[in-house]
């Protein structure tokens, strides 16, 4: 990829104006941090932080049939989900293996919102148009025509209170539940408002139109002086989630692996009636058992294991850490690997190996880190 192939955001100017050091993520350039990754981190689970997440994708499935032709594409039962309410799942190749994992909105009677991960987007976009054909229903990539702002941390929800233009819109922000979503009015924008995040705190993800973005924003910054609101970049999202045990396309999930190696067997319906891609594959697997799983793992010590460290057993190669750093909140380092099926047990001791030396670690259950409520 050319300089001149990579993609900006909308608020790509505010980044810069905030002294934001970039990275391509996904073909994007994108903020990587804006000062101090660990004190973007510590604002998230203390105060409250800002992400651009503009780069993500926007797919409408639309019409009589969009439920049966997302049952079709996606693992997980998109029927049973109710207005108003949104839903994690997978989008998976004949082989059962992941495509990417997205989170479906369903926001009318008929009409759903798909959201993938960045580079996946285009991907998941052909596959869902491919695989509604024959059912009464439009798919449409809005992407490039919207703009995804989150808001996450403890003073999330106040901060967001604050763009509402009445009591009875700042209620339906306060009344939101956990992976919710409406249309509201916020900072005098038409949003879709969702309540759900990749952070492992409370917080909000709000959907608008490119050409409200950048007004948005600053009403989002002047608002948060008064809460400790600090723009976040993607390092700080990746040590966040990964506390927060929630994998990431790229490390955890791939082309190379299925939803039951991933510990994401509960994401997929069998029970649902449609044939959805990847479902005579994946019932094999869940018959048969994978040769490796992920699972968390604890550092005993105080060096970090990183993405690609060889896991051992009594010396011998059994795993691969796809995540791993020190935890800011936790005071460890914490990791995620997989490993061969008879070693995943919770308290399992296992090394990592670092250019020949060995890393105490031991298997944990997930998530590291949870919020206190």
């Amino acid at each position: 990829m050319t300089v001149t192939d990579i993609k900006h955001t909308v608020l790509h100017a505010k980044h810069e104006e905030l002294g934001a050091n970039f990275t391509d993520f996904g073909g994007w350039d994108m903020p990587l941090r804006y000062g101090s990754e660990l004190a973007e981190h510590k604002a998230v689970r203390s105060t409250a932080g800002l992400f651009d997440l503009s780069h993500m994708g926007e797919v409408w499935v639309t019409g009589p049939e969009a439920a049966k032709a997302l049952n079709t594409a996606l693992a997980g039962n998109l029927a049973v989900v109710k207005l108003g309410k949104a839903k994690y799942s997978l989008i998976l190749d004949e082989d059962g293996k992941i495509i990417d994992d997205l989170i479906v909105y369903r926001l009318e009677e008929e009409k759903y919102l798909v959201v993938p991960n960045a580079g996946n987007a285009p991907v998941v976009a052909r596959e869902l148009a491919a695989r509604a054909e024959g059912f009464d229903a439009q798919v449409h990539d809005a992407s490039a025509d919207t703009s995804l702002i989150a808001v996450q941390g403890p003073n999330a929800e106040a901060i967001v209170k604050h763009l509402a233009a009445d009591e009875a819109a700042a209620q339906i922000v306060t009344g939101m539940k956990y992976y919710s979503a409406a249309y509201l009015t916020l900072g005098g924008v038409d949003t879709i408002l969702a309540r759900t995040g990749y952070t492992g705190e409370d917080g909000f993800e709000l959907i608008i139109a490119n050409a409200d973005a950048a007004g948005l924003w600053d009403k989002i910054v002047a608002i948060g002086t008064d809460f400790e609101l600090v723009p976040c970049g993607l390092a700080s999202r990746d040590s966040l989630r990964l506390e927060a045990g929630m994998p990431l396309y790229g490390n955890e999930l791939s082309l190379e692996r299925t939803p039951f190696e991933a510990n994401l067997g509960p994401v997929v319906s069998f029970k649902k009636e449609e044939d959805f891609i990847g479902r005579s594959a994946l019932e094999e697997v869940k018959a048969n058992g994978t040769a490796r799983k992920l699972v968390g793992l604890k550092g005993l010590g105080k060096r970090a294991g990183r993405a690609g460290y060889p896991i051992l057993k009594d010396g011998e190669v059994i795993g691969e850490i796809t995540s791993g750093l020190p935890s800011p909140t936790l005071g460890y380092p914490v990791a995620l690997g997989y490993v061969d099926g008879a070693h995943t047990e919770v308290g399992t001791a296992l090394d990592v190996e670092l250019r020949g030396k060995t890393l105490p670690f031991e298997v944990v259950e997930l998530p590291f880190y949870t919020r206190s409520k």
